[in-house]
């Protein structure tokens, strides 16, 4: 059933991201060659009504892609120039490699919005609901109701922020998190997680509980929404942004493994989680995509923009030998977090 539920999972985000480079390349007229579900052997297929596009399905349900006239392919010469992607207006260019990205974005804010409109929408304000007895943040101090404004010297604004900024801390030094009290005073409080270790995996834990209180309606909706929107951007870039400080590592990176033993853990909360999942995944998807690395879309839109600014196009060779090599190395990137993730199981 995990299986099931994995493949149905990464199946929907990449149908909808490859989608979006679909329909915005039909309507700018770029020949598209195929839109393909999966990848490997084909499993079948299907020509469109004018017989140009062809649709399949392919064996392995982990990835996708949408073939267009201009990006390297061996019948690049047989397609009219004006139907080239290279040969398209700056802007037409910009829709296709942006939209893919972009209803990522549009399927994670229908999903965030009907999670809040049906199962209420979650507190997302950093409060204190309680402190566990015995625990570091107890000791310290730390009561309920204190609402959390700083996690060393970082803003705090949503639980979001106080889940990956806690995460981030070195555990082995105190971190300090300031606080605003019910009578507006403020305090600052330095808190050494307690690290427990069962079996191979080791926690830190804080003792902290915070408020998960819902609240329903149709403007509760639009507001969780929004602010959980921009929280889990926030997210990725804090993230993207230690992994080159070093905060976060590369063997902290989850791949397809890591993502199965996730989507095993939410399926037990029911389908709330399960949508939710995938929208925290769609976002993860066109976030990395939009990065400005060769083989992404951002790559692409790199691209583009140097080529507005140099008043000159690249030579389609050379901008798609980079494109290529960038995909070599983030193949060679997933085989290393792939087997990462296979060690962590063991």
């Amino acid at each position: 059933m995990t299986l099931l539920l994995f493949v149905v999972i990464l199946g929907v985000i990449i149908c909808i991201h490859e989608l979006g480079h679909f329909l915005f390349a039909k309507l700018a007229g770029i020949y598209v060659y195929e839109y393909s579900i999966g990848m490997g052997p084909k499993l079948f297929q299907w020509k469109g009504k004018n017989g140009e596009t062809t649709y399949s399905l392919r064996l392995i349900p982990i990835g996708g892609f949408c073939s267009l006239a201009g990006e390297g392919n061996d019948d690049d010469a047989k397609i009219p120039k004006d139907r080239l992607l290279q040969n398209k207006t700056a802007w037409q260019r910009f829709l296709t490699m942006f939209f893919g990205p972009g209803f990522n974005f549009i399927l994670a804010v229908l999903l965030l919005f009907m999670i809040g409109l049906i199962w209420g929408s979650p507190n997302y304000k950093p409060i204190v609901a309680d402190t566990t007895e015995g625990t570091p943040a107890y000791q310290a101090g730390l009561e309920k109701g204190d609402y959390i404004t700083k996690i060393n010297e970082h803003n705090i604004s949503t639980l979001d922020d106080v889940s990956i900024y806690l995460t981030l801390s070195d555990h082995e030094k105190p971190t300090v998190i300031e606080v605003k009290k019910a009578d507006g005073t403020k305090e600052a409080y330095r808190i050494t997680p307690e690290k427990k270790k069962e079996g191979k995996e080791t926690t830190y834990v804080y003792g902290i509980a915070l408020d998960n209180t819902r609240e329903y309606g149709v403007l509760s909706a639009v507001k969780y929404t929004g602010v959980k929107t921009v929280s889990l951007f926030k997210q990725m870039g804090v993230t993207i942004s230690n992994l080159f400080t070093g905060g976060v590592k590369l063997s902290q990176l989850s791949g397809p493994v890591g993502i199965y033993s996730i989507v095993g853990e939410q399926s037990k909360g029911g389908l709330a989680n399960i949508l939710y999942l995938v929208a925290f995944l769609s976002i993860n998807v066109g976030f990395l995509n939009l990065l400005p690395i060769p083989a992404f879309d951002g790559g692409r839109i790199l691209f583009l923009i140097i080529e507005k600014i140099k008043g000159s196009p690249i030579k389609p060779e050379t901008e798609n030998t980079i494109h290529n090599i960038g995909f070599f190395l983030l193949i060679a990137l997933m085989i290393y977090i792939t087997f990462n993730d296979i060690f962590k199981l063991f």
